[in-house]
């Protein structure tokens, strides 16, 4: 029998593991990143930070698919750790420029061991974990990426 409520279920949900799997692999971060001193969402933006040395806070915020109002504070946290600086431009006073300092790219050094210890939490092949990565940012409306 066709039950109509079969779209409510749990198990019908594409969203439902895309959530608990995010929330498990921020967990499994959790004692790597406890080691430097960061939470997820600053380790994203210092990553980010690591990338491009200096961004504005727009540009920030798109590349980690976060609002003004989450980035805000997590910047404002790492700016009192020392990790990166904000300043207006001095070309248009409205953008805020973050850019990583001297104690921000010593961070990096610390963090440089993150990756590797993530890669055996996740039990993935290689090319399932390629796969897996296109397909999140075909979702996300990314597939050059």
């Amino acid at each position: 029998m066709n039950d109509r409520y079969d779209c409510l279920k749990l198990k019908n949900q594409l969203c439902f593991p895309l959530y608990a799997c995010s929330k498990e692999i921020i967990r499994r971060y959790k004692p790597f990143l406890d080691k430097v001193d960061l939470t997820y969402t600053q380790y994203i933006t210092m990553m980010a930070l690591w990338e491009n040395e200096s961004m504005n806070v727009r540009e920030l915020g798109l590349a980690l698919f976060l609002d003004s109002g989450t980035l805000t504070p997590v910047l404002k946290k790492l700016e009192n750790k020392g990790y990166l600086e904000r300043k207006r431009s001095k070309e248009d006073e409205r953008n805020l420029i973050v850019s990583v300092t001297q104690r921000g790219w010593e961070l990096r050094e610390e963090a440089l061991s993150i990756p590797e210890s993530m890669s055996s939490c996740v039990n993935l092949e290689p090319e399932e974990s390629a796969e897996l990565y296109r397909l999140l940012y075909k979702i996300l409306g990314n597939p050059s990426l």
